[in-house]
């Protein structure tokens, strides 16, 4: 893609003109290679296009909400039924009472939900309802952990206070020592333990929790009536049909989702077990748009397909196919490609790459196939792609892992990711 004299380099322009930095959030592409288009114009299936035309395929999935494939017939069919009948108004429909009875029955642990809008919602409100249940105030996160954007929980320290981010205690991740000391140093104020499905931090290999780990925070938390939260907003749905702690036997106390729940409309949710119901009669809550109708009807159509397809095991079959391909053109072009993760939520890291020049390279020169990767953030597959989009992928990807042993010894440093160099050293 050549953004040299694009509409997408026209927008950025003019963004940066009416808008901080001219993007924030996640969706920035400052921290991508040069090549990456910032803005879209329309999406289907697993592709995207962006303004100026170019199609790729996706396996970003618009950061995780994409589960059944972009603008999916059945689902958007009935979000625009419900939007002719009624959506935002005084009080929510029907649906309300109807969506929450289904994720009541799917979810094991769960006795009642409460809906809001993003996946940061969700896990305010269950660090809310952790503190109003204990009446503890202490939480024990996982250093590196995202858990939203909210100041608790914020990787950035702009903005925020000592205050915002007091009565946190730190572990590292499945690190049965390292969570008992954290639980110890939080004493009797322990209040909640906030666990993510599984190691996903940016920038480092992901890593399923092991049994120990997740039984010890079961544990602790049993024995000292704290809460025990998992953050399944990123992970929702694409390891298991349930709360995907369930795949290491353990049911949490909170589990938060994203707006995976209804294939990317905008509607997030938090489910919890009966001892906290009470206390969440007793915190305040809202948002006007947090019982809009039309968003509920989605997330029972895309709930009907997860309840009713393979689209799990056609996911995951095609991400350990997708992990095969590139294992064996990654070794055919002489390079060591670290995949780790659950199939269907995949991140590529380069061997003897401290500043990750070589992935940068790499996702550029796929992105200019038509594969949108990540160079450094895991990956979603969605239910929308098929073995011929895999096929595309791999053959990009020899393709794309040709040029980069061609041009490896001239490749510059990456000076915007090389402040990571040791602190990827150290977490490997």
């Amino acid at each position: 893609m050549k953004l040299q004299n694009s509409l997408d380099k026209q927008l950025r322009e003019r963004a940066r003109a009416v808008i901080p930095n001219g993007m924030y959030g996640h969706m920035s592409t400052r921290l991508l290679p040069d090549n990456f288009p910032q803005f879209f114009q329309r999406a289907k299936g697993a592709y995207i296009w962006d303004v100026d035309g170019n199609r790729y395929v996706d396996l970003m999935c618009a950061y995780g909400p994409n589960l059944l494939g972009y603008a999916d017939d059945a689902v958007d069919a009935a979000y625009a039924a419900q939007m002719r009948i009624a959506d935002t108004v005084t009080g929510p429909s029907a649906l309300f009472v109807e969506l929450a009875e289904q994720l009541v029955d799917m979810i094991s642990h769960a006795a009642w939900t409460m809906f809001c809008k993003n996946g940061a919602d969700a896990t305010q409100i269950a660090l809310m309802l952790a503190r109003e249940h204990t009446q503890r105030k202490t939480v024990v996160l996982a250093r590196g952990s995202y858990h939203g954007s909210f100041p608790w929980a914020a990787g950035r320290q702009a903005g925020v206070t000592l205050a915002d981010k007091s009565y946190q205690a730190y572990c590292e991740y499945d690190d049965v020592a390292s969570l008992e000391e954290a639980a110890r140093f939080a004493g009797d104020d322990l209040a909640a333990i906030f666990a993510t499905p599984f190691r996903h931090d940016a920038f480092r290999d992901q890593a399923l929790p092991s049994i120990e780990y997740a039984q010890k925070a079961r544990e602790i938390c049993d024995r000292t009536g704290a809460v025990l939260v998992v953050d399944d907003v990123r992970a929702g749905f694409r390891m298991a049909r349930d709360c995907s702690w369930t795949k290491v036997g353990v049911q949490p106390d909170i589990s938060c989702w994203g707006k995976c729940l209804a294939n990317g409309h905008p509607l997030s949710a938090l489910m919890g077990s009966e001892p906290l119901r009470d206390a969440a009669t007793r915190i305040y809550v809202t948002g006007s748009y947090w019982l809009q109708s039309a968003p509920m009807a989605a997330a029972i159509e895309t709930l009907r397909r997860v309840r009713e397809t393979d689209y799990l095991e056609k996911m995951q079959r095609l991400g350990q196919r997708l992990r095969q391909g590139l294992a064996e053109r990654a070794a055919t072009a002489g390079f060591g490609l670290r995949q780790t993760g659950p199939e269907t939520m995949p991140l590529f890291l380069f061997e003897d790459d401290p500043d990750m020049r070589q992935g940068f390279f790499w996702c550029a020169q796929m992105l200019e196939r038509g594969c949108y990767t990540h160079p450094w953030h895991n990956m979603f597959m969605c239910a929308a792609l098929s073995e011929a989009d895999i096929d595309l992928v791999l053959n990009a990807s020899e393709g794309a892992f040709k040029d980069l042993a061609a041009n490896r010894s001239r490749l510059e440093p990456n000076e915007r990711m090389s402040f990571l160099g040791p602190q990827r050293a150290a977490a490997r």
